[in-house]
């Protein structure tokens, strides 16, 4: 099986986190955060990204309620998953997401205490944990 470069988008209104990961290590490294007005990223970035990284893939966050039900931030992060796929054509994908924030927050701390919680570093990590999740369903 050849190995494919994923980016992961952590997808908020604020704030979108952003990883590359390889499925050949099953693991991913943080980017950066782009900022989004009201969920809306500016497209140039994201473009700028895809353009970098090449991935086979993109895999996006799916915010859920803990009950796996769908919740309006499930709705806005599937329409910027199928914005990606028809402005870049590239494949997508969707991944619960449900613990990664904390679970970036625990892991960022065990790296370096309270001064690494920045928000942009909280959501290129659940960018991270998003890609590595994805990883561990593909096998």
């Amino acid at each position: 099986m050849s190995s494919l470069t994923v980016l992961g988008f952590d997808y908020g209104t604020k704030s979108i986190g952003v990883a590359i990961g390889q499925s050949l290590t099953g693991s991913a490294n943080p980017l950066l955060s782009i900022n989004a007005v009201d969920g809306i990223p500016k497209w140039e970035e994201i473009g700028m990204l895809i353009e970098e990284w090449k991935p086979d893939l993109v895999v996006v966050g799916l915010p859920l309620n803990m009950d796996g039900s769908e919740q309006e931030m499930t709705q806005r992060a599937k329409k910027f998953a199928n914005r990606i796929n028809g402005r870049f054509g590239v494949k997508i994908a969707t991944q619960d997401e449900r613990l990664t924030t904390a679970d970036a927050k625990a892991r960022l701390f065990e790296m370096g205490g309270y001064k690494a919680l920045t928000k942009g570093q909280v959501d290129a990590m659940s960018a991270v944990l998003i890609i590595e999740s994805y990883f561990e369903n593909l096998y």
